[in-house]
């Protein structure tokens, strides 16, 4: 056998397991090992662009197919309900009443592919012992054609264009079908399962402004590009319905369309004409295509009564899915545990009319409240610390993973009759936080007024809380990692500087905006002698835990050259070599100041840093330009000059890093400019509100939120009367 032979035993196993188990759609995915990804070998039962969101599905993928190859065992999802809890993504991408079971295929104990049923939401909660039967011996069929094509050299590999296969029918309505249909004044049509016209009576093309046997016609032939004339909709037989009637590409009807296959159960809405008239289509689906039946749409119409009141033309079920994808949308931009709360209680708040909210966790057993809003303190210190087995539908729904409706207190009283009222809501909703088929917690909303829950509404909410998990198990992971990160960073930071008669310190450091990572910005103070010091300022380029290890090195690198008595050139030099050394990608920018109180100087040496500033008693500040070489880590020969300049009483030094003064197309001469000019005017200020006001004066993007570490220093010489051995005088 050819390997296209093998490829077709495969479409008639997947065919028949249809047909036997009545499902209404069916497909099969192979494993791709190299890239982890599932692709989909044929399907039955759907449109082409339906199915093709899902033709490519990620191995770790939130997807029965995807999960059932990686357990290796049938996934069984009885309802949409059951979906939202355990798939989130797949339900917000199919909000569609359906029921599925997604198989493995598995040959000697690897996972070739797997394979998916689907049935209408009708389908009994469990799959019968029949269906059980058609299902295992399909699946030993499919891993035994597998085997076999291998074993025969001739393996089955995904074709290059999806196989979209057709069950065995024939049957085409009888010529006494269509004459009864076309004696009605309603609008027939019947649409394949790629939504191509079969079938058109002349009352659905006269209703649709096709040039039927009525009015209308005429005004809408050259806009439709066709002469549709009447008789047996030759005009729009083989054509896409909304290709040969461009105003019915709606996103509603093309939702209510795609339910229809989905679910394979009957809806309806309403879209109007460009003459303005309002039409009822109802949809009608089965495995062959969908019966479409066109009315004009009056007040009483169940499609009608769905529209907004206002007339905006916004069915409800939208509103219900525009407050989801607002919600949605918000908590993409959700970072930490606190703004997770935040957002899901303003949006919660203002979509859906909630009036108090609740974030659970479970912890050692026990039920942790991390975040509420609208909830007395006491109310929350009731839940807070129960335990997991307590009667309680906040406990059952963490417990079971199920959801929990109450329309009103007597309903919640009556399944659980042990429970006692803490607040003064009247109706709640208990959801499940479900995260990659784990439970993490429970999500309570609370009405102030009974309400009662619609079946949208249950599948959006339980999905709204599918994404929270998500989103809430992202941000705890983001505020450890932001915890370990700036711990990391205080860490290497020197916790004190040393005291030096003489000498006055300030020293600052802000981290970026969250998000960024830890910095490797740092500073130091190296005390020498009695009467010298070195000071240090550095910033390792990039903001990880890379970085800060790095910047933790030269630091230990700076501190124990300095000590020797080398210059800041030789330090620096040092340093340098040692990055090499270290092979590291990292470049790293420094400025090393020697300073000796009792001679009144200064020697510096710069890689690469912002200049410092000096203002000299009863002068400006101004920049002290430090001769400046490569940063560190670039070349081994390079050697780092110094410059030596007076440092007298009442003098105040500003190190700083480029986080002070640079801004993404800013002149960073005129911000070094700027903050001396802010050290002038300093001149009467103590030197702690003085670090405080340059730090306040710093640039800060437009978004308001800073994208690099500041590390700030600085020094003043004080004027002091000591004497030291050997000394003429005092100072």
């Amino acid at each position: 056998m050819q390997s296209s032979q093998f490829a077709s035993a495969l479409d008639d196993v997947l065919v028949a397991a249809a047909r036997d188990t009545g499902a209404n759609f069916g497909a099969i995915y192979q494993l791709s090992e190299a890239e982890q990804l599932l692709l989909m070998h044929s399907q039955i039962g759907m449109p082409g662009e339906i199915v093709k969101p899902w033709t490519r599905i990620r191995l770790n993928g939130g997807i029965p197919v995807a999960a059932a190859a990686r357990r290796r065992e049938l996934i069984w999802v009885p309802d949409q309900q059951d979906l939202t809890r355990r798939f989130p993504a797949t339900a917000l991408a199919l909000p569609y009443p359906f029921a599925a079971a997604a198989i493995p295929i598995v040959t000697n104990r690897h996972v070739w592919g797997s394979w998916a049923l689907t049935w209408p939401p009708s389908h009994a909660p469990h799959l019968d012992a029949g269906e059980l039967e058609i299902i295992e011996r399909a699946s030993k069929e499919l891993a035994e054609i597998v085997r076999q094509a291998a074993e025969a050299g001739c393996p089955v590999r995904p074709p290059e264009r999806l196989r979209t296969l057709v069950a065995p029918d024939g049957a085409r309505p009888a010529v006494d079908a269509a004459g009864f249909l076309e004696r009605l004044r309603d609008g027939c049509l019947s649409l394949d399962l790629q939504g191509r016209v079969t079938f058109a009576s002349d009352s659905a093309e006269r209703l649709l402004g096709l040039g039927g046997a009525g009015d209308n016609g005429a005004d809408n032939r050259a806009d439709n590009g066709a002469d549709n004339r009447a008789g047996d909709g030759a005009g729009l037989r083989g054509r896409e319905l909304w290709e040969a009637v461009s105003w019915l590409k709606d996103p509603v009807f093309e939702d209510r369309y795609r339910a229809s296959l989905v679910s394979r159960q009957p809806t309806a809405c309403t879209a109007r004409s460009p003459d303005g008239r309002l039409l009822a289509f109802d949809l009608h689906p089965d495995a062959s295509g969908v019966s479409v039946r066109i009315t004009p749409a009056g007040a009483d119409h169940p499609a009608t009564r769905r529209w907004d009141k206002a007339g905006v033309g916004v069915p409800a079920e939208g509103r219900v899915f525009a407050n989801f994808l607002h919600t949605a949308a918000a908590l993409t931009r959700a970072v930490t545990v606190r703004e997770v709360v935040d957002l899901v209680t303003d949006q919660l708040m203002l979509a859906w009319d909630v009036r108090a909210t609740a974030i659970l966790t479970a912890e050692s057993g026990r039920i942790r409240v991390i975040g509420s809003y609208g909830y007395a303190r006491d109310v929350l210190d009731r839940f807070d610390g129960r335990p997991l087995g307590s009667p309680t539908p906040a406990t059952e729904t963490m417990r079971t993973g199920e959801p929990a409706f109450f329309a009103d207190w007597s309903e919640l009283r009556r399944r659980f009759p042990d429970v006692e009222r803490v607040d003064d809501m009247a109706a709640w909703a208990f959801l499940p936080l479900t995260f990659s088929e784990q439970l993490v917690g429970t999500l309570v909303l609370a009405f102030d007024r009974p309400h009662s829950f619609t079946a949208e509404e249950c599948g959006t909410l339980s999905t709204l809380a599918g994404l929270l998990a998500q989103t809430l198990d992202r941000a705890k992971l983001y505020d450890v990692k932001d915890r370990l990160a700036h711990t990391l960073q205080t860490t290497l930071l020197p916790s004190h500087l040393p005291e030096m008669p003489g000498l006055e310190l300030a020293a600052r450091y802000v981290p970026a905006a969250h998000g960024v990572g830890v910095g490797g910005d740092f500073y130091d103070l190296i005390r020498i002698t009695d009467t010298s010091a070195a000071a240090v300022i550095g910033d390792v380029q990039g903001h990880n835990m890379t970085a800060a290890a790095l910047m933790g090195q030269v630091r230990t690198a700076i501190r124990a050259h300095t000590v020797t008595g080398a210059s800041p050139g030789e330090v620096l030099a040092h340093t340098n070599r040692l990055l090499i050394d270290l092979d590291t990608d990292l470049f790293t920018s420094c400025l090393l100041v020697h300073f000796d109180l009792r001679l009144r100087t200064l020697c510096a040496a710069s890689a690469g840093h912002p200049p410092p500033l000096l203002r000299p008693p009863n002068a400006a500040a101004d920049v002290v330009d430090v001769p400046t070489g490569l940063l560190l880590g670039i070349d081994p020969d390079m050697d780092y000059p110094t410059l030596q300049t007076p440092f007298p009483p009442e003098a105040v030094l500003v190190l700083y890093t480029d986080g002070l003064v640079e801004t993404p197309g800013g002149d960073l001469e005129n911000a070094i400019e700027e903050v001396a000019d802010r050290l002038t005017q300093g001149a009467n200020e103590p030197l702690h509100q003085l670090a405080d006001a340059l730090l306040d004066q710093a640039p800060a993007p437009r978004t308001g939120q800073r994208a690099d570490d500041i590390a700030l220093l600085l020094l003043q010489h004080r004027a002091v009367q000591l004497a030291w051995p050997g000394a003429d005088s005092a100072w």
